[in-house]
């Protein structure tokens, strides 16, 4: 049975940082790419980073330079640091996992940045 769990969300100060992780569990077939989205308040849900098995990242503009994607293939966990939060960072995060043909998504966590 598959599983995607997220941790890590919370209500945090403008500027302030939080970390989230993504442990992933049944999958049948090697993962190959894991990742956030974000989805805010009358938004789109939308990437934010992804990370693929050699290392390779990719980041949404508008957090380069203050997030950070990583990933522990043997734990097949993915981490999202998250540093200079700002307001509109608020939203629901979503881990994915893209494993063989299919890509399994997490319940999603909270981010709030609120003063």
């Amino acid at each position: 049975q598959v599983h995607v769990v997220e941790s890590g969300g919370g209500l945090v100060q403008p500027g302030g940082s939080l970390r989230l992780s993504c442990a992933a569990s049944g999958m049948q077939y090697s993962i190959t790419r894991m990742g956030w989205y974000r989805q805010g308040s009358g938004n789109q849900r939308e990437p934010v980073a992804t990370i693929i098995s050699s290392g390779s990242t990719n980041y949404a503009d508008s957090v380069k330079g203050r997030f950070t994607i990583s990933r522990d293939n043997a734990k097949n966990t993915v981490y999202l640091q998250m540093d200079s939060l700002k307001p509109e960072d608020t939203a629901v995060y979503y881990c994915s996992v893209k494993s063989g043909f299919s890509v399994y998504w997490g319940q999603g966590t909270q981010v709030t940045v609120s003063s």
